[in-house]
């Protein structure tokens, strides 16, 4: 069974509304204030969708999230049962500091079809599709999955893109990365953006690999499982998220995910822009309205879009 195609729309309102609420902080430095206007917009428009929707990730645990906790139930009750991924605003230093790539984001699924991440760190590695199914692992060596990806693309690695999260912990990957002549996209922040780097015909970035949030993780699958990309993660946890992760059911906290265990049959994945960026341009503010663009995908109908709305305030 598939996600109903009138969805699609609804879901891309609910972003381009949570994008517009954070959009009126931007360049204010107030992350904290574009958080919320995003999360409260977001809230909103779900509870107008005919849909018995459940967040299975979103904005934290009930006691740190008002709103779009895990766990928490939105929509009407009287449509399909849906389990909703939620990051109403990434990259909110972005937001904060008029910066481009921060957007509002969503996936969608049947129920019990998203992994019930923890909001914790998560080990990634995703390429683009039309390649041989497992060709890189987390625990090759940089040098391998390099390699593995440069031959099965006929090229070599001087001739590869990676795409990662600019941090210390990463020092390493990177230094390999560039004794190997690879060519780097560093981010300061927005792994879901860029994972998606990966499959967008105007980028060339090859790879995405590092450590990120969990969340980030499952919804940047749901966006490649649309596209045909791979993607394979594993946690990271600490003692107190070990247990955590045990509570919500998972049994082998060194388990490695591939797309299909993340992402189960149909999904929906939108992402509105809030400022520019290089996937799409932001909110444009005009007097009595606002032109809003989403990245609009539905797998099972095989849609892989940009809506450009114009909304009346």
């Amino acid at each position: 069974m598939s996600i109903k195609a009138e969805y699609l729309k609804l879901f891309v309102n609910a972003t381009e509304k949570a994008a517009y609420g954070a959009s009126k902080f931007i360049g204010k430095n107030d992350k904290i204030g574009a958080d919320q206007a995003a999360v409260d917009n977001m809230r909103n428009e779900f509870n107008k969708i005919n849909m018995d929707g459940k967040i299975v990730i979103g904005e934290g645990e009930m006691d740190e999230a008002p709103m779009l906790f895990i766990g928490e139930e939105v929509g009407t009750k009287k449509g399909q049962k849906l389990d909703l991924a939620v990051d109403p605003l990434e990259g909110t230093n972005f937001v904060a500091k008029n910066l481009p790539n921060s957007f509002s984001v969503l996936a969608a699924s049947e129920q019990n079809n998203l992994f019930f991440a923890p909001d914790t760190y998560m080990e990634k590695i995703a390429i683009g599709s039309n390649l041989p199914k497992d060709l890189v692992d987390l625990d090759n060596s940089v040098e391998k999955n390099i390699c593995l990806l440069a031959e099965a693309k006929n090229t070599t690695p001087n001739k590869i893109t990676v795409c990662i999260l600019e941090r210390p912990r990463h020092n390493k990957i990177i230094s390999s990365l560039r004794k190997m002549n690879v060519n780097l996209k560093l981010i300061s922040d927005g792994d879901v953006s860029g994972i998606i780097y990966i499959v967008d015909q105007n980028s060339p970035v090859d790879m995405y690999m590092g450590i990120g949030g969990g969340p980030e993780g499952v919804l940047a699958a749901a966006a490649l499982s649309c596209y045909g990309g791979q993607i394979q993660t594993r946690l990271v946890l600490n003692s107190d998220e070990s247990i955590r992760a045990k509570k919500m059911g998972i049994i082998d906290l060194k388990k490695k995910y591939n797309i299909d265990d993340m992402i189960k049959g149909d999904v929906m994945f939108c992402a509105t822009a809030i400022t520019n960026g290089d996937l799409a341009d932001g909110i444009k503010d005009q007097k009595e309205f606002y032109e809003a663009n989403t990245i609009a995908l539905h797998k099972d109908a095989e849609i892989n879009t940009i809506f450009k709305n114009k909304h009346k305030k």
